[in-house]
């Protein structure tokens, strides 16, 4: 076993207050839990340690100007809880639900969540489980960060995804690329107005692009 010191938690960059506002202390907070029990417990590489701001928690956040006010909110294989902390973190109006089938990610989830004294809840389990769909209850947005495919995420989500609700997917490029071929099988699966949308214009290295879709009526 190796005996290097974790990385310390890098500083706030001046832009999280204005992402973060009354919730930064709490951002913070978090960043130092990733940086210290998030490596110890193979959460986050410690590799990851210098830009957990950037490429981590404010890229999370970015995905607040996606979700509507006032949102049910359901972050789905949350892991060490990317998107779905900085996300409620960013925005006190939503109601946070984080889903996690691994039981030591979920032991780190409730931990945080009873850290930050926040009243998000935390369920253990598979977006595609009845009792998961059962014990998370009527949800608006589904968010996710490089979970799965899209269309075999949504299939895992469908049982989260009633009519008019969205699914709100941080990817990567290559995704990205390969959407329009996908746009066939994401529609047959009952997913409308499919589209990219740039998030996070004026974070710097933090901006990024979501996959945005609604569940349709069929």
């Amino acid at each position: 076993m190796s005996d290097s010191p974790v990385p310390s938690a890098p500083p706030a960059p001046e832009v999280a207050a204005s992402v973060f506002g009354e919730g930064l202390p709490g951002a913070e907070r978090y960043v130092a839990r990733l940086a210290s029990d998030g490596v110890t417990r193979g959460l986050i590489g410690p590799r990851e340690v210098p830009r957990l701001w950037e490429r981590h928690v404010l890229n999370s956040a970015a995905v607040a100007e996606a979700v509507p006010e006032g949102a049910r909110v359901v972050d789905v294989g949350s892991g060490a809880g990317l998107p779905g902390i900085p996300l409620a973190l960013a925005r006190p109006d939503l109601r946070m639900t984080l889903v996690e089938p691994m039981a030591r990610r979920v032991e780190f989830l409730e931990e945080v969540v009873g850290e930050l004294g926040a009243a998000w809840r935390v369920v253990r389990g598979r977006a595609e489980e009845r009792s998961v769909v059962t014990a998370v209850g009527p949800v608006d947005v589904v968010t996710a960060r490089a979970v799965a495919a899209l269309p075999r995420l949504v299939g895992w989500c469908r049982g989260l995804l009633r009519p008019g609700a969205q699914l709100v997917a941080l990817v990567g490029a290559r995704a990205l690329e390969e959407l329009p071929a996908l746009l066939p099988d994401l529609e047959a699966a009952g997913m409308r107005d499919v589209h990219p949308r740039a998030v996070g214009a004026g974070l710097g290295e933090a901006a990024t692009t979501v996959v945005v879709m609604t569940r349709g009526r069929s």
